[in-house]
């Protein structure tokens, strides 16, 4: 994505999230309507919602048949790795992790998200899109969608700089407690791939999360794309429910960014990340 486009970023992610939306609310094989109808009711051209569908295409979301149109894609099968009655650590994963803002805005939650955030379609969130670094080097693009009456404050600086989470505790009282978050391969646009400075269509790790504070109130959903080149998931998978987790140590949870989950002594989580030299 050229740098010279303000708001790129926001306009894919709004018709991105509009046809998530018709994907959540139809079965697999039911048919979406067409790119041109899309086009005309969203007010957007057509390569920016062929790059929106081309994504969730990739992503395995939406099946395209040539001269039918676009359909539902069959559900995925997920499997869970560790049961819910046991917790683990996840090892932190090693670098210097920092933050480039690609926009920061305030906008309706829409459908899907506002459910997501158990909150009302016409009610403002905070929408985030940040490049993730490590070592100056580009990771991951983030996408935040944070309730806007918790953090009515929130500045710039305090997602470009320090951890996010600390930020939310220490300036603005939101406490998270508790993430569920899916984890899944997908492939790079050719926007994120300029962003990540990789070739279009390499492999990433698709992050959603959602994330919920000491009442049980979600405040957070975000999804990330994290370089497959880069980034690698391995389970810990423990047999003994009286064996002890290994320590925590300094660094970066996939997905997730430092803040109260670092204060925790364990972290709930089944797989870990770990940064790979490059390729």
């Amino acid at each position: 994505m050229k740098e010279d486009a303000p708001g790129a970023v926001l306009k894919r992610e709004r018709v991105r999230d509009f046809i998530l939306d018709l994907v959540e609310s139809r079965r697999p094989g039911d048919a979406i309507p067409s790119e041109r109808s899309l086009c005309a009711r969203l007010e957007v051209s057509r390569p920016t919602l062929r790059a929106a569908v081309d994504e969730l295409v990739a992503a395995g979301l939406l099946v395209r048949e040539h001269g039918r149109g676009m359909f539902v894609a069959p559900e995925k099968i997920t499997q869970e790795l560790v049961s819910g009655q046991q917790s683990m650590t996840a090892p932190r994963a090693s670098g210097t992790w920092s933050s480039r803002l690609l926009e920061f805005t305030t906008f309706a939650a829409g459908a899907r998200v506002g459910r997501k955030l158990r909150m009302s379609p016409a009610a403002d969130i905070v929408y985030v899109a940040r490049l993730r670094l490590v070592d100056g080097a580009p990771m991951a693009i983030e996408h935040l969608h944070i309730r806007a009456d918790l953090v009515p404050a929130l500045s710039a600086q305090e997602l470009e700089a320090g951890d996010l989470y600390e930020h939310l505790r220490e300036q603005h009282g939101v406490h998270v407690q508790e993430a569920v978050q899916a984890i899944e391969p997908t492939v790079v646009t050719r926007a994120e791939a300029e962003l990540l400075d990789v070739p279009e269509l390499s492999p990433a790790l698709l992050f959603e999360r959602l994330t919920s504070d000491t009442t049980g109130r979600p405040v957070e959903y975000v999804h990330s794309v994290y370089r497959g080149d880069r980034y690698r998931i391995v389970s810990r998978l423990t047999l003994d429910p009286s064996a002890t987790a290994p320590p925590a140590g300094q660094g970066h949870h996939p997905g997730i960014p430092p803040g109260d989950f670092a204060h925790r002594e364990t972290i709930a989580s089944s797989t870990h990340g770990d940064i790979q030299s490059p390729q």
